[in-house]
């Protein structure tokens, strides 16, 4: 994954609630996806590997926090065994449709998540961290991001 898109990531994981987070995750998953496919199709086998690995992670953290007082957790588990099998069979066979099946499934769920994420009025499921804002400035020759704490008192130089 590209550090640029990591550090966007973290930054939305910090302000995120806990549907949100799981809509993130979602994002990750498919960006692996993405690149392995990428990857594969390049002929760079050991790249696109090592992509649905670190997709395989983020799987396996969906896996482990799913709560199973609730029906619709075993009904993901399931999806979640599926899409695990569809990046095993990539990973070893070298082969992209199994890693669009995959997509597509993640694709459904994200989109179902980010439906319902903006009920869950649940607030940011980290805590002490600083609220972000965002915003671009100009440099020579350059469009910088910048983004702000405005809690965070030492902030600059101080004189």
């Amino acid at each position: 994954m590209e550090k640029e898109l990591a550090r966007t990531f973290a930054t939305r994981i910090t302000q995120a609630s806990r549907t949100e987070l799981v809509v993130i995750m979602y994002e990750v998953l498919i960006s692996d996806i993405t690149a392995a496919k990428e990857h594969f199709q390049a002929g760079e086998t050991e790249k696109g590997r090592n992509d649905i690995k670190h997709g395989q992670k983020f799987l396996n953290e969906l896996m482990s926090s799913l709560d199973y007082q609730y029906e619709i957790s075993l009904n993901l588990m399931s999806l979640y065994i599926f899409v695990n099998k569809l990046l095993t069979e990539a990973y070893y066979q070298v082969e992209v449709k199994s890693l669009d099946d995959a997509e597509e499934v993640i694709k459904t769920l994200m989109e179902g998540f980010s439906k319902i994420a903006p009920q869950d009025k649940t607030g940011p499921v980290m805590i002490n961290t600083g609220q972000i804002y965002a915003g671009l400035t100009y440099g020579r020759g350059t469009l910088n991001e910048t983004y702000i704490d405005p809690n965070q008192a030492n902030r600059g130089f101080m004189a």
